[in-house]
C-alpha cells in the first residue's frame, strides 16, 4: 500500500519540530566524525540555535510531513548558501522517522515541496552521509532533470556535497 505524503506549514507548531529535532540529532550524530553535542542533564540534546528564525524571518519556511495523515518527519527551507553562491531556496535541515524511509515517504515530500518552489535550490549534504548522498542526488534527478550541478566543497562553508539544481 502506498502512503499518502502529504505537507502541513507548522505555523504553530514549533515545539513539534523541537521534539523531532532530538531524533533527527540522535540519527544525524552517525555521520559526525567527532561528537559534537553532548546529552544534557535532563537528557535531550541541545536546541536547535536558528529554530525560532524559520517563524520569525518570512525568508524561511518550516513544514510538517505526514504520511497518511500522521506525523512523519519535517523539513526547513531558507536561503542560505553553503556554496557561497546565490539560491532561491536551500534544504537547510530534512527529517523523516526511520519507520518511513523505505516506503519513500521522504522522496515523495523532497519532491513535492521542491516541485512547488520553482527556482534554484542548493542541497548540501555532509561528506560521511552516503545514504543521504544517494537519496539527494535521486531527488535532484527526478525534481530537475539535467540541470543538477554537484559541488564537492571542503572550506570553512561546508564540507560534503552540494547540489544545486533549477526547478521550473
Amino acid at each position: 500500500m502506498t502512503l499518502k505524503v502529504t505537507l502541513e506549514p507548522a505555523r504553530d507548531r514549533r515545539e513539534t519540530i523541537a521534539n523531532l529535532f532530538q531524533l533527527y540529532v540522535h540519527d544525524f550524530s552517525e555521520f559526525w566524525e567527532t561528537r559534537r553535542v553532548e546529552l544534557s542533564e535532563d537528557g535531550r540534546f541541545p536546541p536547535y540555535p536558528w529554530l525560532d528564525s524559520f517563524w520569525e524571518d518570512p525568508d524561511r519556511e518550516a513544514l510538517l510531513i505526514r504520511a497518511n495523515g500522521a506525523l512523519a518527519g519535517f523539513l526547513l527551507i531558507n536561503r542560505f548558501s553553503h556554496a557561497g553562491l546565490s539560491c532561491d531556496y536551500a534544504m537547510a535541515e530534512f527529517f523523516v522517522a526511520r519507520h518511513y524511509r523505505r516506503e519513500r515517504v521522504g522522496f515523495r515530500a523532497a519532491i513535492e515541496v521542491i516541485s512547488a518552489r520553482p527556482g534554484l535550490w542548493e542541497i548540501a549534504v555532509a561528506r560521511r552521509n552516503i545514504p543521504a548522498q544517494t537519496f539527494w542526488r535521486e531527488v535532484a534527478a527526478s525534481a530537475a532533470p539535467g540541470s543538477t550541478e554537484l559541488r564537492d566543497q571542503n572550506d570553512d562553508l561546508w564540507d560534503g556535497v552540494i547540489l544545486r539544481c533549477k526547478v521550473g
